[in-house]
């Protein structure tokens, strides 16, 4: 792959990245990823010989952003500049292919991720337009749900934190399971739903913590209270498992922040029996790997969801005729953000400014900052 220079103002002549820790404002825990005490963000700032700077990013739970830093700086960065930043495509398989012996998918998929995000805001900048009309321009609107971090919360602490999503106007909810006691799961999940009444949309998320035969249980146990999906019952390398557990419950599966190339939501179409796909533009490459998820539902007849960093996603989500459920995450990105999230009549608005519409306010990070290039 020969690298080729971009002509005159699209040409990138810098390639800026920034490692933060952001503290959370209390411990949220899930059943296999443990207690979250912050979130990592990594940005990446690409600046164009014209001086348009587009600004991408990427998180992680609190685990791999120092290695996802050395991709960017060290390995991506120098394939980067001197390209025309309108080659989007083209840089984003040179990318891949750039590192794909030594890490398909993984962490190099995150490190993707935040430079084809920065490409798409020089983008949609160059047009003058928000990224929800270029990305495909279904609509500026999404339906979302507010999805906790819970599992460590009592039931009166799970039910007082369902409560604050219904006052700030979400009319769906999805709760963390996958206590060691079922049953436990089981009247968490009937006290939420009694909560919100039989009108609001209700999901559950395992986090891939049960057994074929736990979650089938388990999804048995769950049937009268009208839930929405499953998210992520088992390990989402195991495609025939959620085929046997999509068998044996009524209740449609979710998948997708776990699978990180194109290649694996094809093999979770063809064998897992999903009903609603969710990737994520921080892991799957971006908006580039995103658009080709939500392509690829379309074609299969299978609506499109997120997995966190909503103040993205919802312009993405908006963009999409076959537009599922946009999550709205615990990690609070978006309190780092200029654009407030907006919610009207429980529907998420996309920001209608030019770009991703995702502009950090750096005072408000730069206590966080622990390595900067």
């Amino acid at each position: 792959m020969t690298a080729v220079c971009g002509a005159g103002a699209r040409t990138i002549k810098s390639v800026k990245v920034e490692y933060y820790q952001v503290p959370l404002a209390e411990v949220l825990s899930d059943a296999k990823h443990g207690d979250h005490t912050h979130f990592e963000l990594l940005l990446c700032r690409i600046s164009c010989q014209d001086g348009t700077e587009g600004v991408g990013y990427t998180y992680t739970g609190g685990k791999g952003g120092r290695a996802i830093y050395s991709l960017l700086e060290d390995e991506l960065k120098p394939l980067l500049l001197g390209r025309d930043a309108a080659e989007i495509r083209a840089l984003w398989e040179d990318m891949g292919w750039h590192l794909h012996y030594v890490g398909r998918g993984g962490l190099v998929s995150f490190a993707i991720s935040a430079v084809d995000i920065a490409l798409w805001d020089i983008h949609c900048k160059r047009q003058q337009l928000p990224l929800w009309k270029v990305a495909g321009g279904a609509s500026n609107q999404t339906r979302c749900y507010a999805g906790g971090i819970d599992l460590n919360f009592s039931e009166a602490k799970l039910l007082h934190n369902i409560e604050g999503y219904l006052e700030r106007g979400f009319n769906a909810v999805k709760i963390k399971v996958g206590k060691e006691d079922h049953k436990e799961d089981v009247a968490r999940v009937a006290a939420v739903r009694q909560l919100i009444g039989a009108e609001r949309t209700f999901m559950v998320d395992a986090n891939y913590s049960m057994s074929v035969e736990q979650a089938i249980r388990f999804g048995r146990a769950i049937d009268d209270y009208d839930i929405t999906w499953f998210e992520e019952p088992t390990i989402p390398d195991d495609y025939e498992g959620y085929g046997r557990i999509a068998d044996g419950i009524n209740i449609a599966l979710a998948m997708g922040e776990n699978l990180h190339t194109i290649h694996e939501f094809t093999y979770a179409i063809k064998h897992a029996k999903l009903g609603f796909l969710q990737p994520d533009a921080s892991n799957i490459g971006g908006i580039t790997g995103w658009l080709q998820v939500a392509n690829l539902a379309y074609a299969h007849n299978l609506p499109v969801c997120s997995h966190g960093m909503h103040e993205l996603h919802v312009s993405l989500m908006a963009s999409q005729p076959h537009a599922g459920y946009l999550e709205v995450h615990s990690f609070p990105i978006d309190a780092y953000t200029t654009q407030p999230f907006a919610l009207t009549d429980g529907k998420a608005q996309a920001p209608n400014v030019p770009g991703t519409g995702v502009c950090f306010a750096d005072d408000l990070l730069r206590g966080h900052l622990i390595k900067h290039s």
